[in-house]
């Protein structure tokens, strides 16, 4: 934490108060009232008197400066206890053991008896159940509950920062076991569109298991795409308000973590029953769309189905068909090579109307991560983004639109996606930004449309500063949320847009998928749109924090492996781009996604000030500067796997 947070709050107090406890990395920590109007209490190391991060305490509260805090405290009650259990690593020093946190806000150490190591071994990561808080002086104590990894053992890092982060893999012994009940029963397409005989298929990445989507695509007689969006029917294996289902509003989405998954739903489901496997039959929600050869739905027809997909696709093999023409690939797929040319023509299209309504389409450099057989990183580079992936997202695009227009329409409880427009002061802070490589952003800061936007992504696109404008725009705009409210898709430019095409992975899909299957069975009584609207509510609010959660946790992993890879690379130099520019130094990220720092400090023999209008650093005596998108030539000072973190230094200063 920052400590200008704590600094702008302007009353001070004197007494005692009662407050949550955040402890820094640093070991001090903060007391926040919850009064907007109060500073937040600093209270060093020596003050904490055994309180732990996250706990409700109340502290006596004093005047007078301590490192720069004029309002500080020391603990004189604990009133309740925030962790019961930690996660860390074991270590044994001669005839005693410990666990050191893995979150070091957590303290130092737990000590551990020798009847409760629970056959702990040096370097595992543990599970500890605190038995005994820390006093004035004295560590905690605990017992080991689990072992999460064995030291060394390939993923275990990964593992550890999973629990670290409180989500768990294995699923409650009541859900697994409803999920093998309903995995095991046979398909019934009673009720249902039979369309076991169609050309459908999936086409997801080389190592997807839980595939949730299959498409389909003909023309008419008068030269219309007929496309298919088949999707996964879950909420016929989930029984609302389940045991399953409880754990999976709890989990909210999948989390992907390089080689591991913390799925929302049991394999049973995600991997099995649910999944659009080649040659099986599954039941599907399905959306079809006539859309004309200029990109407009003709017309649509929402409706349940049984499918049998013919072909499992990657996206390297479409491609490979799309973009070079791959002999090989287009005689062993020569059964629907035809549906795939259709396809790649209709995603052209969408894309081209995309494009006209002002839909913004950031193309930044995403990581690849590759990890050995003992799970370390072996490379990094750019993951591909290429012609079958976009086409697979402009399709489900299409039906993600088409679903929620449809249902807005008729009134019922739903959850949308929500991406408001830019803040009037993040427009401006941009447009001052952009005019230090000569750009200029049409329309009004407080109402700008997304068209602008995409207009100048397009200017630019080929140009050095490219990555860096994207960047910055990207950093200028909201949050996407879900919602109960349909207040439209700034990005893609939308009024009417949900997610629904996802429902083994993200558990708005899920919800609103029992939704439409009511809405299609006829008219919904009004005692019950009270119950679909209280729980959509819940659904959307529970989901936004969920992803968020779990989005910080992918961005951790990533962060992790990055710095262990850069490890095998200290004092090797490279040359990067300026990705990020703070009071503190530079961010510098390399052409293989790695991004590290170069502290001000290093800079040179000279003081360097922030000058946030134009991302830059300047020197005061030399007055030079570096600025956000300048190359920069480094070399690799240190990497800290524990911290995540990489430091870099400018090569003609090493």
């Amino acid at each position: 934490m920052g400590y200008r947070k704590y600094r702008r709050k302007t009353k001070f107090m004197t007494g005692t108060a009662t407050g949550t406890l955040t402890i820094t990395k640093k070991g001090f920590g903060f007391v926040v009232t919850g009064n907007e109007n109060e500073r937040d209490i600093f209270v060093s190391r020596g003050s904490l008197n055994g309180a732990m991060h996250g706990d409700t305490v109340e502290v006596e509260v004093s005047t007078g400066s301590i490192f720069g805090f004029s309002t500080n405290g020391e603990v004189t009650k604990i009133l309740r206890r925030a962790n019961k259990d930690i996660v860390g690593t074991f270590e044994q020093i001669g005839k005693q053991a410990f666990v050191v946190p893995g979150d070091r806000r957590m303290g130092d150490l737990v000590s551990i008896q020798k009847s409760e190591q629970k056959g702990a071994l040096d370097g595992d990561w543990v599970s500890v159940r605190i038995m005994k808080y820390p006093e004035s002086g004295q560590a905690a104590e605990g017992k080991v509950t689990e072992i999460i990894s064995r030291a060394g053992a390939p993923g275990g890092d990964i593992k550890a920062l999973v629990r670290l982060r409180g989500l768990v893999e294995a699923f409650p012994k009541k859900a697994e076991a409803e999920a093998r009940a309903v995995a095991q029963k046979a398909v019934d397409a009673t009720g249902r569109v039979d369309l076991r005989g169609e050309t459908t298929f999936t086409i997801d990445g080389e190592d997807a298991k839980d595939l949730d989507d299959a498409v389909s695509i003909e023309k008419n007689d008068k030269g219309n795409f007929l496309l298919g969006v088949h999707i996964a029917d879950v909420s016929s294996y989930v029984a609302e308000n389940g045991a399953l289902d409880r754990e999976a509003l709890k989990r909210g989405t999948s989390v992907y973590l390089i080689d591991q998954v913390v799925p929302m739903l049991p394999k049973a489901l995600s991997n099995g029953a649910c999944s659009l496997n080649r040659g099986e039959d599954r039941l599907t929600l399905s959306v079809d769309m006539e859309i004309t050869p200029e990109g407009e739905t003709a017309s649509y027809s929402i409706y349940e189905s049984v499918i049998r997909t013919c072909e499992r696709m990657v996206y390297s093999d479409v491609s490979d068909m799309l973009e070079n023409e791959d002999a090989s690939l287009i005689k062993r797929y020569s059964g629907i090579y035809n549906e795939i040319l259709m396809m790649g023509e209709l995603a052209g299209i969408l894309k081209a109307r995309r494009d006209e309504r002002g839909s913004i389409d950031f193309d930044l450099d995403e990581s690849h991560i590759r990890l050995d057989s003992f799970g370390k990183a072996e490379s990094i580079g750019v993951a591909e983004r290429r012609t079958a992936n976009r086409l697979i997202e402009e399709f489900m695009l299409a039906a993600n639109e088409t679903v929620a227009e449809h249902f807005f329409h008729i009134g019922v409880p739903f959850v949308y996606r929500v991406h408001e427009k830019p803040a009037a002061e993040k427009m401006r802070e941009f447009k001052t930004f952009i005019k230090n490589f000569g750009l200029s952003l049409k329309g009004s800061t407080g109402n700008i449309h997304p068209r602008s936007l995409n207009m100048l992504l397009k200017s630019i696109e080929g140009k050095p500063y490219e990555n860096v404008v994207n960047t910055v725009m990207l950093r200028s705009m909201q949050k996407a949320f879900y919602s109960t409210d349909c207040r439209g898709h700034f990005g893609l430019g939308l009024k009417y847009y949900c997610h629904f095409t996802s429902p083994i992975r993200r558990y708005p899909d899920l919800m609103i998928h029992r939704i439409i299957k009511e809405s299609l069975a006829g008219p919904v009584e009004p005692q019950r749109l009270n119950a679909l609207d209280a729980k959509a509510a819940v659904a959307a609010e529970a989901s936004s924090i969920s992803e968020k959660k779990a989005q910080e946790l992918e961005r951790e992993v990533e962060k992790m492996k990055k710095a262990e890879y850069m490890l095998d690379h200290v004092g090797e130099a490279f040359e990067g781009v300026v990705s990020g520019v703070t009071q503190y130094g530079l961010y510098v990220q390399l052409p293989n996604t790695v991004e590290g720092m170069v502290r001000a400090g290093s800079l040179g023999n000279d003081h360097f000030e922030y000058e946030p209008d134009k991302y830059r650093l300047v020197g005061v005596s030399t007055k030079k500067a570096f600025s956000l998108g300048d190359k920069l030539d480094i070399v690799v000072k240190s990497a800290d796997v524990a911290e995540r973190t990489v430091d870099f230094a400018v090569k003609e200063q090493w």
